[in-house]
């Protein structure tokens, strides 16, 4: 896939950084440092993920469900279609 500002290959791999995120990822490596995360945060955050799903499914309606599953079957149709010319 490319890039439209760059006109280069994105891998999936490999986000996409600023010169500042770049220089802190080389000298992570280089010191051999790694981030320490705030523990409160990863834990707020798994907390609020395994509730999302679960409390989404309870809100939408039979209707609103149904709608969003033809929307993704059209969209992954779509991609085969573009796929296969």
């Amino acid at each position: 896939m490319l890039d439209r500002s760059s006109k280069r290959p994105i891998l999936p791999f490999m986000p996409k950084k600023d010169f500042n995120q770049l220089a802190l990822s080389i000298v992570q490596q280089a010191t051999g440092e790694k981030p320490e995360k705030n523990q409160a945060a990863v834990t707020l955050g798994r907390l609020g993920g395994l509730k999302g799903g679960k409390a989404r499914a309870e809100k939408l309606t039979s209707e609103r469900r149904s709608e969003i599953a033809k929307k993704g079957a059209v969209t992954r149709w779509e991609k085969v279609k573009i796929g296969s010319k």
